[in-house]
C-alpha cells in the first residue's frame, strides 16, 4: 500500500511540474502566470553588464523577455563606429583659395593634413583639401573663417561668402553659406570679417566636403596670409 501511495504522488508532482501555474488568473497562457505586483526582497549587485541579460516587460502581451545590455548602453555614441568619423583642422596663417573654382565661382580654402588637431588621416584628402565621409549619417559640421584682422574697410562688400560645399559622384552643391556682415559707420563702411556656420546635416558615404569662399576678387593675399580658419565635423547619428 505504501508503494502504492508513493508511486500516485509521484505522478501528480510530475503532472503538476509541466502543466501551467496562474497566480490569481484562473487561465495561466504560460508556465508561470503572475497576474499582479511582484516584490522581490533582496537582489545580489553585479559591477559589469558582461555576461547578464536584462528583463524587459512587453506592454502588449505582459511578457518578459530578456534582451542584451549593449542594445540599451550602446558601446559607441550615437551608431557604430561614430567615434571614428571624428576630424578637425586649424590654420592660423598662410592660407591661400584654390585658383580654379570648385563650381561656379567657389574656391577651396587650402587645408592640408598638416593642419590636422584631431582625427585619423584617412578622412582626410590632401590632393582634393576635402574632409571624405566614410559612413552615410546625420553629421555636425563647424566652418570658421577670419579674414586679416577682423575688421575690414568695406572692400568685402561685393558679396563675398563662405559656405560648406559637398562632391557627391562629381555633383558639386552647397551645404550651406554665409555673408560677413557690415556696419555703415556714415562716412566709412566696415566689414566684420569673421564668421561661423555651426550646423548639422544628412550625408552619404564617400562624399567630399569643401570649405570655401565665393566673389573673393577684392581679397589681398597680403591678408590671407594672416588670416585663420578652422573646422571640425563629426557623425551624430544614423
Amino acid at each position: 500500500m505504501k508503494n502504492k501511495t508513493t508511486n500516485v504522488i509521484f505522478i501528480l508532482f510530475s503532472l503538476t511540474a509541466s502543466a501551467q501555474v496562474g497566480i490569481n488568473t484562473p487561465d495561466p497562457k504560460s508556465t508561470l502566470d503572475v497576474n499582479g505586483n511582484t516584490i522581490i526582497s533582496e537582489v545580489p549587485d553585479t559591477t559589469t553588464l558582461s555576461g547578464y541579460k536584462i528583463l524587459t516587460l512587453n506592454q502588449n502581451s505582459s511578457e518578459v523577455s530578456q534582451i542584451d545590455p549593449n542594445l540599451l548602453f550602446p558601446t559607441t555614441p550615437a551608431g557604430p563606429g561614430t567615434e571614428s568619423t571624428v576630424f578637425s583642422e586649424r590654420k592660423i596663417s598662410g592660407i591661400s583659395l584654390s585658383s580654379t573654382p570648385l563650381f561656379s565661382t567657389w574656391k577651396k580654402v587650402n587645408f592640408v593634413l598638416g593642419d590636422r588637431t584631431v582625427g585619423s588621416p584617412v578622412l582626410f584628402s590632401n590632393s582634393d583639401n576635402a574632409y571624405i565621409t566614410p559612413t552615410s549619417g546625420i553629421y555636425a559640421i563647424g566652418f570658421y573663417f577670419r579674414y586679416g584682422s577682423g575688421i575690414q574697410p568695406s572692400l568685402l562688400a561685393d558679396d563675398l561668402k563662405v559656405g560648406i560645399l559637398r562632391n557627391t559622384n562629381g555633383n558639386f552643391s552647397t551645404l550651406e553659406t554665409r555673408n560677413f556682415n557690415g556696419a555703415n559707420l556714415g562716412a566709412i563702411a566696415l566689414t566684420i570679417s569673421e564668421i561661423n556656420i555651426n550646423s548639422v546635416y544628412s550625408l552619404n558615404a564617400d562624399d567630399k566636403i569643401y570649405f570655401a569662399l565665393t566673389n573673393t576678387g577684392t581679397l589681398e593675399q597680403s591678408s590671407l596670409d594672416v588670416s585663420s580658419s578652422s573646422f571640425y565635423i563629426y557623425k551624430i547619428s544614423d
